[in-house]
């Protein structure tokens, strides 16, 4: 395939899939970029078409799954919230009685802070994909080979 393909199409796939990192420059400019480079010539190049509906479908996945993500943990948020606020490791509801004790008890991290950190976990996983295959995506397509990123919802066809 990399005979067909001219060295300003394999250039501008590979732009395409890099341009998703202005995202850390320009609020949803993962969406904005891309889409404007692939709206912009995708009838006059077919690599060009197929890598940019890859690259928007990979961004909007990984939305997707961070959207899901955030509302999964909403209820832990929710339920650990009581527990979050009566924290009072050095007992100071009775101020006349100053009774400083630290018993395994009064810290309640454990109930609160394994759900967040399971998502905070799962949340970096998926920033450390997206940055993977997009420099993976970017070397690949400037090298004419075609590259499908996984757990990707093909939204665009």
């Amino acid at each position: 395939m990399t005979e067909t393909l001219t060295k300003h199409e394999r250039n501008l796939a590979a732009v395409i899939h890099a341009s998703t990192f202005s995202k850390f420059f320009i609020p949803f400019g993962n969406f904005i970029l891309p889409l404007v480079l692939w709206t912009a010539n995708k009838k006059e190049h077919a690599f060009v078409d197929a890598n940019g509906k890859q690259a928007l479908n990979f961004q909007i996945s990984l939305l997707l799954y961070s959207v899901v993500l955030g509302i999964i943990s909403i209820p832990f948020f929710v339920g650990f919230l009581p527990d979050i606020f009566d924290f009072d490791p050095f007992g100071f509801n009775n101020l006349n009685d100053l009774n400083i004790s630290f018993n395994s008890s009064d810290f309640r991290f454990g109930s609160w802070l394994l759900p967040f950190g399971i998502a905070g976990l799962l949340q970096g996983s998926l920033f450390i994909v997206n940055i993977v295959y997009t420099i993976l995506a970017t070397i690949r397509t400037n090298e004419g080979q075609s590259f499908e990123y996984p757990i990707t919802i093909k939204f665009i066809k």
